[in-house]
C-alpha cells in the first residue's frame, strides 16, 4: 500500500469512527452529514470525498470490522498453539476488537435494516466467514480429544451471545482492568466446553 493509501485509509477510518459514534448517540435516521462533518471539524465535502453517502459510510464501517475480525481469527489460526489456548485468544481478540469499536458493532445487530440487497449480501459472507472460523477452532478442539462433543454452531452462538453482550455492561471505568476481565471472561467461556481431566488422565 503506497503512502498515499495509507493516508486515504487512515483518514477514512477517523471518519468512520466518528460517524458511528454520532449514529449510536443520535440513530441511524436523525444523523447527517453535516453531523459528521462537524464532529470532525471538516466540510461536507471532504466527508463525500470518501464516502458516496450515508449508507455506503455505514457499509465501509461494517465491512471494516468484520474484515478485520476475520483477519484476527485468521492470525491466530496459524499460530502453532494448543486448542484451548487457540480459542481463548479468538474469545479475546473477539471482546477486545468489540470494546474498542463499540459504537460500529452495535449498529452491526441488523443489517438488513440499512443496506441494499447487495450490500446485504456482502456483510452477510463476511459474518459467515468469520463465524466458520470460529466454528473451526472447536471443531479442532473436539478432534483432538480437548473439547467436549458439543454442537460447534451451538456453542459458538453461545459464545457471540456472550461476547457480544459486553457492550451492555462493561465500565471502562469499573474498578477491573480491561485486560483482566477480558481473560477472566475467556476462562468461563472455556468452561462450556474443554473436558474435564481425570484424575490420572491428561488433555
Amino acid at each position: 500500500m503506497s503512502l498515499r493509501e495509507q493516508k486515504t485509509e487512515k483518514k477514512k477510518k477517523e471518519i468512520i469512527h466518528s460517524a458511528m459514534q454520532i449514529i449510536a448517540e443520535k440513530g441511524y435516521y436523525r444523523t447527517t452529514i453535516e453531523d459528521i462533518a462537524a464532529k470532525l471539524l471538516i466540510t461536507k465535502g471532504t466527508v463525500y470525498y470518501y464516502f458516496q453517502d450515508k449508507q455506503d459510510l455505514l457499509f465501509q464501517s461494517h465491512q471494516l470490522l468484520l474484515k478485520n475480525s476475520i483477519e484476527n481469527l485468521k492470525n491466530i489460526h496459524d499460530q502453532p498453539l494448543h486448542p484451548r489456548e487457540k480459542l481463548k485468544k479468538a474469545m479475546i481478540a473477539h471482546m477486545d476488537h468489540l470494546l474498542e469499536d463499540k459504537y460500529g458493532f452495535e449498529l452491526m445487530h441488523k443489517p438488513e435494516q440499512f443496506f441494499s440487497h447487495q450490500q446485504l449480501e456482502i456483510i452477510l459472507q463476511l459474518h459467515r466467514n468469520y463465524t466458520e472460523l470460529l466454528d473451526q477452532l472447536i471443531v479442532i478442539g473436539i478432534e483432538e480429544g480437548v473439547f467436549q462433543a458439543l454442537d460447534p454452531k451451538i456453542t459458538r452462538n453461545i459464545y457471540l451471545g456472550a461476547m457480544n453482550w459486553l457492550t451492555q455492561w462493561y465500565d471502562n471505568e469499573g474498578k477491573k482492568q480491561k485486560q483482566d476481565m477480558l481473560e477472566q471472561m475467556a476462562e468461563y467461556l472455556l468452561n462450556i466446553v474443554v473436558k474435564q481431566v481425570r484424575k490420572g488422565e491428561c488433555l
